[in-house]
């Protein structure tokens, strides 16, 4: 089997192909402290892609509530299992992957859920973990806690998808990393889906061929983020493109927030298949839990997005998720100001770091009335 190197376990593992990067690599950034499982990018997803026949349990894009969420039922918990308990080690991973661990005879660790594992998609929502006693009241950290995680096909750079069709009918485009699956090609043999950890592969029992999130390249074609990323009513996503920590750019915001604030982090990175959708850890968690969800950096992701508002650069990269529904290729700080701007170096986006405040007199001695509201 050939030997990849996976920048987020620091080695090289075990693929099945070769590794070619693509000229820039499909990105996705999700900050989970600004959620509120509103499901409009889910509804969003669901409406532009998914409203056929033979789609309806297909969500390619989800948010569930961790920790008792799951769609499918239980897909982290299940492949977890598998998988056991993991070395984590520092700077490099000492743990196996999935491909590591594949039994005698198969390409990749996993599993095949059940139908009725797709019946509950908003299973455990609301539901927090933790006890509140009578009489208790509310101290930080949390005694309560959960938290909104959205989900989408992470298009991996070393996709289990991929790795696990006999018949090669999922590819990985060279010029932007988006991977998909050639439905005309496909027997509907089921191992792409058998062998995503992440799920996000779904089986269609009427074209009785696979389906999966297609990273709106239409519409990223043409310049533009994706239909969950500019729906967004919570402006919680920053889509674009991202490269390997020793090509990055701090004028990229996605470079800048994967690679140089540090404060992204991919889902599960343990699985060994360098996903390419990142998250910004909720800072209410207890960080045992989200150690083995993002990895060993999740302490020090937290800390860096706490000092967001003392730090123009970061504060700049944050604030323009979910200002423009063009792709920014750089950004830059200028007189209190973030600007972003698309691959020609043009500007698209200009967004203040404050707003400004007004502060209007209670009594309008001009309308001779009194103000509710003076702010």
């Amino acid at each position: 089997m050939p030997k990849v190197y996976n920048w987020q376990i620091g080695r090289e593992m075990d693929y099945i192909y070769e590794g070619v990067r693509p000229s820039k690599q499909f990105a996705m950034i999700l900050d989970t402290n600004k959620c509120i499982s509103c499901q409009t990018c889910t509804v969003a997803c669901k409406t532009t892609w998914t409203s056929g026949r033979g789609q309806e349990s297909m969500l390619w894009n989800n948010v569930e509530t961790k920790p008792f969420g799951f769609y499918p039922l239980g897909w982290d918990v299940n492949i977890l299992n598998k998988h056991g308990v993991q070395e984590i080690g520092g700077d490099v991973y000492n743990g196996k992957t999935l491909f590591e661990s594949a039994p005698s005879g198969e390409k990749i660790l996993g599993y095949l859920p059940e139908d009725v594992d797709y019946a509950h998609p908003n299973i455990g929502e609301d539901d927090s973990l933790g006890m509140m006693e009578q009489g208790a009241f509310l101290y930080g950290p949390h005694m309560q806690w959960m938290y909104y995680l959205p989900r989408i096909c992470n298009h991996c750079t070393y996709p289990a998808c991929l790795g696990s069709c006999p018949r090669q009918v999922i590819y990985k485009r060279p010029e932007d990393g988006i991977v998909l699956l050639d439905q005309n090609r496909c027997r509907g043999y089921r191992e792409c889906v058998k062998g995503c950890p992440y799920k996000k592969t779904f089986f269609n029992p009427m074209t009785r061929v696979s389906e999966k999130c297609i990273g709106c390249y239409p519409a990223v074609e043409s310049g533009r983020q994706t239909q969950c990323t500019i729906t967004c009513i919570g402006k919680i996503r920053l889509q674009g493109f991202t490269t390997t920590p020793d090509k990055a750019r701090e004028d990229s915001p996605m470079d800048y927030l994967i690679h140089i604030a540090k404060v992204a982090l991919p889902l599960y990175p343990q699985f060994g298949l360098e996903p390419n959708t990142y998250y910004i850890p909720p800072i209410h968690v207890p960080p045992a839990y989200l150690y083995q969800m993002f990895g060993k950096n999740v302490e020090q992701a937290m800390k860096v997005y706490r000092t967001a508002k003392d730090d123009q650069r970061l504060l700049a990269a944050l604030l323009l998720f979910g200002a423009t529904p063009e792709i920014l290729h750089h950004f830059k700080v200028e007189n209190g100001q973030a600007l972003g701007f698309d691959e020609k170096g043009v500007e698209v986006v200009r967004v203040p770091l404050r707003e400004p405040i007004h502060i209007r007199a209670i009594f309008d001695d001009k309308h001779q009335t009194y103000r509710t509201n003076i702010t």
